[in-house]
Protein backbone atom coordinates (compact mmCIF):
# COMPACT_ATOMS: atom_id res chain seq x y z
CA UNK A 1 0.00 0.00 0.00
CA UNK A 2 1.31 3.30 -1.19
CA UNK A 3 1.60 6.39 1.22
CA UNK A 4 -0.60 9.30 0.84
CA UNK A 5 0.50 12.02 -1.00
CA UNK A 6 0.31 14.74 2.22
CA UNK A 7 -1.37 13.87 5.49
CA UNK A 8 -3.42 16.55 7.03
CA UNK A 9 -1.09 18.18 9.15
CA UNK A 10 0.88 19.41 5.91
CA UNK A 11 -2.24 20.44 3.87
CA UNK A 12 -2.92 22.85 6.60
CA UNK A 13 0.65 23.97 6.86
CA UNK A 14 0.72 24.64 2.87
CA UNK A 15 -2.42 26.23 3.37
CA UNK A 16 -1.78 28.31 6.12
CA UNK A 17 1.93 29.40 4.03
CA UNK A 18 0.08 29.99 1.16
CA UNK A 19 -2.08 32.70 2.95
CA UNK A 20 1.00 34.46 4.60
CA UNK A 21 2.37 34.62 1.11
CA UNK A 22 -1.06 35.41 -0.16
CA UNK A 23 -2.90 37.46 2.54
CA UNK A 24 -6.07 38.49 0.51
CA UNK A 25 -6.87 34.92 -0.03
CA UNK A 26 -9.50 32.94 2.26
CA UNK A 27 -8.79 29.86 4.01
CA UNK A 28 -10.23 27.76 1.40
CA UNK A 29 -8.71 29.69 -1.68
CA UNK A 30 -5.27 28.93 -0.05
CA UNK A 31 -6.46 25.09 0.35
CA UNK A 32 -7.13 24.94 -2.99
CA UNK A 33 -3.71 26.16 -4.19
CA UNK A 34 -2.11 23.65 -1.24
CA UNK A 35 -3.88 21.26 -2.66
CA UNK A 36 -2.64 21.72 -6.10
CA UNK A 37 0.94 22.38 -5.20
CA UNK A 38 0.45 18.75 -2.97
CA UNK A 39 -1.09 17.10 -5.82
CA UNK A 40 -4.09 16.36 -4.30
CA UNK A 41 -6.55 17.83 -6.52
CA UNK A 42 -6.10 19.43 -9.95
CA UNK A 43 -9.83 19.96 -10.46
CA UNK A 44 -13.12 21.34 -8.47
CA UNK A 45 -15.13 18.12 -8.31
CA UNK A 46 -11.77 16.18 -6.90
CA UNK A 47 -11.10 18.86 -4.55
CA UNK A 48 -14.70 18.99 -3.66
CA UNK A 49 -15.34 15.26 -2.70
CA UNK A 50 -11.65 14.63 -1.23
CA UNK A 51 -12.43 17.60 1.48
CA UNK A 52 -15.88 17.13 1.51
CA UNK A 53 -17.03 20.85 0.65
CA UNK A 54 -20.15 21.71 -1.41
CA UNK A 55 -18.71 22.01 -4.92
CA UNK A 56 -20.60 25.53 -5.59
CA UNK A 57 -18.11 26.66 -2.85
CA UNK A 58 -14.96 25.39 -4.33
CA UNK A 59 -16.13 26.56 -8.13
CA UNK A 60 -16.43 30.17 -6.14
CA UNK A 61 -12.71 29.97 -5.10
CA UNK A 62 -11.78 28.51 -8.22
CA UNK A 63 -12.95 31.53 -10.29
CA UNK A 64 -11.88 33.78 -7.66
CA UNK A 65 -8.46 32.46 -7.84
CA UNK A 66 -8.44 32.23 -11.80
CA UNK A 67 -9.97 35.90 -12.25
CA UNK A 68 -9.31 38.28 -9.43
CA UNK A 69 -6.01 37.02 -7.52
CA UNK A 70 -4.77 35.91 -10.99
CA UNK A 71 -2.83 32.62 -9.48
CA UNK A 72 -4.91 29.95 -11.68
CA UNK A 73 -5.24 29.30 -15.31
CA UNK A 74 -8.53 27.17 -16.21
CA UNK A 75 -7.69 24.51 -18.66
CA UNK A 76 -11.12 22.36 -19.08
CA UNK A 77 -14.72 22.97 -18.19
CA UNK A 78 -17.56 20.04 -18.25
CA UNK A 79 -20.81 21.99 -19.39
CA UNK A 80 -22.94 19.48 -17.61
CA UNK A 81 -21.25 19.36 -14.51
CA UNK A 82 -19.47 22.57 -13.87
CA UNK A 83 -16.00 20.64 -13.07
CA UNK A 84 -13.34 22.77 -13.72
CA UNK A 85 -9.57 21.67 -14.06
CA UNK A 86 -7.24 24.11 -13.12
CA UNK A 87 -3.38 25.05 -13.37
CA UNK A 88 -1.09 27.80 -11.94
CA UNK A 89 -0.56 30.38 -13.75
CA UNK A 90 2.66 32.06 -13.97
CA UNK A 91 2.09 34.44 -10.69
CA UNK A 92 0.87 30.83 -8.97
CA UNK A 93 3.82 29.28 -10.18
CA UNK A 94 6.10 31.85 -8.04
CA UNK A 95 4.07 31.62 -5.10
CA UNK A 96 3.76 28.05 -5.22
CA UNK A 97 7.71 27.86 -5.80
CA UNK A 98 8.00 29.38 -1.91
CA UNK A 99 6.18 26.57 -0.49
CA UNK A 100 7.62 23.20 1.19
CA UNK A 101 6.14 20.11 1.66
Amino acid sequence: MSEPPADAETFLAVTDSVAALQPGLSTLEAGVMAALHLDLARDSRSFARVFGIEHALVLRAVETLASEAGLLALTDRNARTQRTHYAPSAAGETVLAHLHG
